[in-house]
């Protein structure tokens, strides 16, 4: 991997079960693996494309054509959820997720190689004033995540989780969103191929996180340009902004989607034009798991607006997530609602880098282990209600 846009592996999760990440990018590409380096995004050349088109229309095609959940797998786990010893719908949740788990991977509901996936991007609206820290946190960041000193390291250790860190050229920011697109075409496209390497490593369940200052004034744009109504429903204060740095956020946000009011009808224009790289990843990773199999968890109030882009193109393209948690960030009930999901925790977190995603993933761990270790009505020796 070249040294622009870099991939860290931190924890046990390691190995290479997964072959068909690259079959996914040939099947985009007509390509192998994508690699390509921050000076390449930032002059907007040498990106690695199909030659069959433009950068987005194979992203299209495969949006068009997403795989289904299993059917059989899903009537299998009902069978012996139904024979459990518990009364039916005793655990709630937790035996809607052993469902999903079993009808988007095809199995028996089991989650053996949990990974949370954080990508790292910076962003030139960020010179605003819109944030009261400046991009450089955001390479400090990923340094403290390599060095194990953040929150999210914490989570992943003590709950078995696998941890990757993805750089997204953090040396070269978007564009402005206010004058110009965050991205091209072409660089949007690789960067949501570049995206889907998270899951090359071999998983079974991916928790997708982010780190980028300025990342909520991304999302509420996006959601703003998704949704409508007005740039204050979608702007909070994200790391802290308050007073006139929020209403800097906010003109910022309304001053953005003005400018590309006449582009935006298209979601993947609207990835390109006012998202960032952490936002194209996330949504890459999210088509490569679909792909897969592969159960999703999504984080906060940006990974669920890389998410919004994909329903948005097609309304089945998120039914294998579940939306972790919902944050402290005001406008992301409101964003979840837009997407008919229900969070599965509710903490008051506001931090970011998977972190609510990582602590749902404890939830589908133990709905997965109920569902396969408990023991039926027969194997237990204990009445059923419905047999006597």
């Amino acid at each position: 991997m070249s040294e622009g846009c870099d991939a860290l592996s931190i924890g046990p999760k390691s190995g290479n079960r997964f072959s068909s990440i690259s079959d996914a990018q040939t099947k985009i590409w007509g390509i192998g693996p994508i690699l390509f380096s921050g000076p390449m995004l930032y002059d907007k050349k040498a990106c690695l494309m199909s030659v069959t088109g433009l950068p987005f229309d194979d992203f299209r095609v495969l949006l068009r054509d997403l795989p289904g959940p299993d059917s059989q797998a899903l009537v299998t786990a009902r069978d012996r959820d139904r024979q459990l010893t518990k009364p039916p719908g005793s655990l709630g949740r937790l035996e809607e997720i052993a469902m999903w788990l079993a009808a988007w991977t095809g199995r028996a509901p089991a989650v053996n190689r949990p990974l949370v996936a954080i990508f790292a991007g910076n962003h030139g609206v960020a010179r605003h004033g819109i944030t009261p820290f400046p991009a450089s946190v955001t390479q400090q960041m990923v340094e403290n995540f390599a060095a194990g000193g953040a929150a999210i390291n914490q989570i992943c250790a003590a709950n078995d989780l696998g941890l990757k860190i993805f750089d997204l050229a953090l040396d070269y920011p978007t564009g402005d969103i206010t004058i110009e697109p965050a991205l091209s075409e072409r660089d949007c496209a690789a960067t949501m191929a570049f995206g889907m390497e998270a899951i090359a490593g071999g998983t079974d369940l991916l928790c997708l996180g982010e780190m980028g200052i300025g990342n909520t004034t991304i999302a509420a744009a996006i959601n703003l340009a998704l949704y409508g109504g007005t740039a204050e429903d979608w702007v909070g204060p994200g790391t802290g902004s308050q007073g006139e740095m929020l209403a800097r956020k906010i003109a910022v946000v309304k001053q953005a989607v003005e400018f590309h009011r006449e582009h935006l009808s298209d979601p993947l224009e609207v990835m390109r034009r006012l998202g960032g790289r952490e936002i194209a990843a996330m949504a890459g990773a999210i088509l490569a798991a679909r792909v897969e199999r592969i159960p999703v968890l999504i984080d906060g109030y940006v990974a669920t607006a890389a998410a919004a882009l994909l329903k948005a193109a097609n309304p089945s393209a998120l039914d294998h997530c579940l939306i972790g948690h919902v944050s402290a960030e005001p406008a992301h009930m409101r964003a979840i609602d837009k997407l008919g999901k229900t969070p599965l925790l509710a903490l008051g977190m506001r931090l970011g880098e998977g972190t609510g995603a990582a602590l749902a993933a404890i939830i589908v761990k133990s709905a997965a282990a109920c569902h396969s270790g408990m023991a039926t009505f027969e194997q237990a020796g204990v009445t059923n209600a419905g047999t006597h």
